[in-house]
């Protein structure tokens, strides 16, 4: 359901998750503490030493006008409904929209560096150079890993309030009727 890119370019490193096969209406656009774009950014904010999340497009979007990063709407031949970006990222107005959700998160380095910084001694406030205690020189790897977890984590908790969580063949029912009822719309 999940898979991680692991990138990094000199300035910054981070991870970008990729969530497929999610149903269109997941999360709440009338509720908060629902959204889906909150509670995915949320799960990946909790990850140790993550700044900052992005979600599709995500920042670029603010120097762009919406004619460039909105997602247009086309119909195929037979009536159903498509796009050809997905800069949305798969989420629109707190809810999935049925394209391949995109996350990234931004890590901070290790703050225990090979040559150590300048600190200070809390208990004798002498300045002090920071401790060198790790050998590895990034941890976007391991957090990746932890990134595609929780965002799994999310997408289930919310598959499980829209479509019940007492048994897995309910569940599964559930949605296929869901499916069903979404393919007779169009």
């Amino acid at each position: 359901m999940t898979q991680p890119r692991l990138q990094a370019i000199p300035w910054e490193a981070f991870f970008e998750v990729a969530v497929r096969g999610v149903p269109l209406g997941l999360g709440s656009h009338i509720q908060w503490d629902r959204r889906l774009d909150a509670r995915l950014a949320g799960a990946l904010m909790s990850i140790q030493a993550i700044k900052g999340v992005e979600i599709g497009a995500g920042f670029k979007c603010a120097d762009r006008p919406g004619s460039v990063i909105h997602d247009e709407v086309f119909l195929d031949k037979e009536g159903h409904p498509y796009r050809k970006t997905n800069r949305a990222g798969g989420l629109e107005g707190g809810m999935s929209n049925g394209e391949e959700i995109i996350l990234r998160a931004v890590m901070k380095p290790i703050p225990t560096l090979m040559q150590p910084l300048q600190s200070v001694d809390i208990e004798s406030k002498q300045a002090v150079l920071a401790c060198k205690e790790r050998s590895d020189t990034c941890a976007v790897p391991a957090a990746a890993v932890v990134g595609e977890a929780m965002a799994a984590f999310v997408v289930a908790e919310a598959v499980c309030e829209k479509f019940g969580a007492d048994a897995l063949t309910d569940v599964q029912a559930a949605l296929t009727a869901y499916k069903e009822r979404l393919a007779q719309m169009w």
